[in-house]
């Protein structure tokens, strides 16, 4: 059970208000998703919007990753989609 993310495409989901990203297990395709609330705590100079949201969440890839590896590895029911929370940080 092994995490990676090797394509760093992120994209904005307006309906729902929150940036998607994907990791990798192997040939397993993971999806996640953080809000716009969290990721305007994260980082909380980067602006509003899609561009301030997607700012957000470049300039805290590292630890959003590390988040995803985190509730990737807490996962029992082996879902492929996760919405990351403040728990994970």
């Amino acid at each position: 059970m092994s995490l990676n993310f090797p394509n760093v495409s992120r994209s904005y989901e307006a309906k729902r208000n929150r940036v998607r990203f994907w990791g990798y297990d192997s040939a397993l395709e993971i999806t996640f998703f953080v809000d716009s609330g969290l990721l305007a705590r994260l980082c909380p100079d980067c602006g509003d919007g899609e561009a301030g949201l997607l700012k957000a969440f470049d300039t805290m890839i590292e630890r959003i990753h590390d988040a995803a590896r985190k509730a990737y590895k807490g996962n029992r029911e082996r879902s492929d989609i996760f919405v990351l929370t403040e728990a994970q940080f």
